[in-house]
């Protein structure tokens, strides 16, 4: 059975161009498949030409107990015909494949979205288990939006019927009948999608065969069903403008490994990566594990410390040294860190920030460890600080941060975060000449007759010599115990550990960074947006229309964190006002605040979920004492307060 809640009539539908950018949101149990459906759509978007970003969103728990609120599983893809920066602020479709899916996420629909609902899961126990007191399918609680009610646990079960599958392997083809139909609303080519399901069930062939049937069945119900009749019709996008060259579709875990390897191989050296199991950091392991041929080794050790103190030790014996974990897993690394600060060894650490301290949120995403980066160290550590923007930034970012981790003989911190590190979006495939290479130079060279080896001497970076174990005339003492300036001799005195606090500051603030440029506006004006990390998208946005609307804002990203681009102080003081939006209680606007005296602002947030264009554009017309006549999210309480924007 299909119902629809409101018809639109042929003037309607005629007066409704094709649409420029389409917001859709899957969402079911955490065992419905819905990050397999949304990852095999955003695939058949990213063929169609459409540029995209996606928002994989899943419970933290293993496997929650099914139907309930807290084991629901999402999806979210943003797919256009322009330049598309976030996942989007409000779904255009949400397809809810039981009551808990429909609860935890319909308030973010659209009004007048689209509500695609499985009925055949709305029985007493799901809507129990959703805490719903009546069927919302039949209340009218859903009037504000269009609703396709269909059984599309039966129809997967008659579409597979002949395959001779159970009834609960049958219904695991649930999610394929549920991205056939949706293929169809958006005009999408099935064939890639078959060819992929008969690769990835070859030792199973009547799996194939059963979901591509499901897959078939849900296209087929889309046009034959006779949907236009109720409103449902399909959705074209076009594909969007894009420069000549090979694409492909990374997220940023994918990205940040790329880059990592292309590093590596612009220096010159083999990669030694050290890893512990933690999410949302663990994709970087596994998609490094697949790169052996790049002289790449992968190693997944017995917990935080022995990753990073095996990455270390690589380091020493000649290797680039990288490791990776999330917030917990830096705070057991930190002693090892700081090992490798004193020994002055290139050690690159990814940290994938998730929400909260200790266990906190596991699967959701946050910016909270900019603190943990810059200051979470024993005694005067300092390390230079990196953060990537969006998936396809941290390829480059990851290249940076092996170029300073090997020109400056230090360890290096990359922040990303959960969403960049499962986001997704369209990739251009650099031309690899086009970046320089920066060839490690191992000291070989013995010193003179008499004379013995200076392993801390500096080069004009302050970098000290690397050189490999066992290399003849070389011989010298390394460790975590203070040690004298040139010789490397353990000296506890006090000049010496002034001279070499000193020394190891001033390495990492006269690192060479690019200055700051400003990503919209110009140097000076009313008020500036300063961003970092994976609010780059929505700042964008929202400047973006807040400029079309005659607004004096600028937006400025910082890309180094630590030490900061030589010229930032006075930009920022070029600006009357800062608004600083991130996803923590306010840590780079105390940093902005200490080292320039700025009266930088801040938009907090730590939902757990990544910022909406709506909110920052709100908080940017409350700082211009502006009416922006924004179309409002049906929540209003989301949007900031002025208790919101904190001094």
């Amino acid at each position: 059975m299909a119902t629809a809640a409101h018809t639109l009539t042929p003037e309607e539908a005629s007066a409704h161009p094709a649409p420029e950018a389409i917001v859709v949101r899957f969402a079911g149990d955490s065992g419905d498949g819905m990050q397999l459906t949304g990852g095999q759509f955003t695939l058949s978007t990213a063929l169609a030409g459409n540029d995209l970003a996606t928002f994989p969103d899943f419970p933290a728990e293993i496997r929650a107990p099914q139907g309930t609120l807290f084991g629901v599983s999402a999806f979210q893809i943003n797919f256009g015909s322009a330049r598309i920066d976030t996942a989007g602020d409000q779904p255009d479709v949400l397809v809810a494949m039981n009551p808990a899916a429909l609860k935890t996420n319909v308030e973010a629909l659209k009004p007048g979205g689209l509500i695609i609902a499985d009925e055949g899961e709305f029985g007493q126990r799901n809507l129990d288990k959703a805490r719903y007191a009546a069927n919302p399918l039949d209340d009218g609680s859903l009037a504000r939006w269009q609703l396709l009610r269909l059984d599309i646990s039966q129809l997967t079960l008659d579409a597979v019927k002949p395959f001779g599958l159970g009834n609960k392997e049958a219904l695991r083809c649930k999610n394929m009948w549920t991205l056939g139909l949706a293929l169809w609303m958006f005009d999408r080519d099935r064939q890639p999608l078959v060819d992929w399901l008969k690769a990835k069930f070859a030792k199973a062939p009547e799996l194939a065969e059963a979901n591509i049937a499901a897959l078939n069945a849900g296209h087929a119900y889309g046009e034959t069903a006779e949907l236009g009749a109720m409103g449902i019709s399909q959705r074209q996008v076009a594909a969007a403008p894009a420069e000549p060259g090979l694409y492909r579709t990374v997220t940023g875990a994918e990205s940040i490994s790329l880059g990592l390897v292309a590093g590596a191989q612009l220096a010159n050296l083999p990669m030694f990566f050290g890893g512990y199991p933690i999410t949302p950091a663990s994709a970087i392991l596994h998609t490094l594990s697949r790169y052996k041929e790049y002289n790449v080794t992968t190693f997944q050790a017995e917990d935080e410390i022995a990753a990073v103190a095996s990455a270390l030790g690589s380091a020493y014996a000649g290797s680039l040294g990288v490791t990776c974990s999330s917030g917990p897993g830096i705070a057991l690394k930190t002693e090892a860190i700081g090992l490798a600060i004193m020994t002055e060894l290139p050690l690159v650490i990814v940290n994938a920030q998730r929400g909260g301290p200790s266990t906190g949120l596991p699967t959701k995403t946050e910016q909270s460890d900019l603190y943990q980066a810059v200051y979470g160290r024993n005694g005067d550590a300092p390390v230079p600080v990196l953060a990537a923007r969006s998936a396809a930034d941290c390829f480059d970012v990851a290249i940076e941060a092996v170029r300073i981790a090997t020109q400056y003989m230090t360890p290096v911190m990359l922040l990303t975060d959960g969403y960049l590190q499962n986001a997704a979006e369209p990739w251009k495939v650099p031309d690899m000449s086009a970046y320089e290479p920066f060839p490690v130079q191992f000291h070989t060279e013995a010193p003179p007759e008499g004379e013995k080896f200076q392993p801390y001497a500096r080069n004009d970076r302050r970098a000290r010599p690397w050189v490999k174990p066992g290399t003849p005339g070389l011989l010298h003492r390394i460790g975590g115990i203070e040690k004298a300036q040139g010789t490397g001799n353990i000296d506890y005195s006090p000049a010496n550990h002034q001279a070499m606090t000193d020394t190891r500051r001033d390495k990492v603030a006269g690192i060479e960074v690019p200055d700051q440029a400003v990503e919209q506006g110009g140097q000076g004006g009313k008020l500036v947006v300063v961003g970092w990390g994976s609010t780059y998208g929505p700042i964008a946005q929202a400047v973006r229309r807040a400029r079309s609307k005659g607004h004096d804002v600028a937006h400025v990203h910082i890309r180094h964190i630590w030490p900061l681009p030589r010229n930032l102080g006075v930009l920022l003081q070029s600006y009357e006002h800062i608004l600083v939006p991130e996803m923590n209680t306010g840590q780079l606007k105390t940093l902005l605040r200490d080292q320039y005296l700025v009266d930088a602002r801040s938009l907090t947030k730590v939902s757990g979920q990544p910022f909406r264009i709506a909110e920052i554009e709100a908080a940017i017309a409350q700082h211009l004492g502006a009416d922006f006549d924004q179309e409002l999210p049906p929540d209003n309480s989301q949007l900031p307060s002025p208790e919101a924007v904190n001094p």
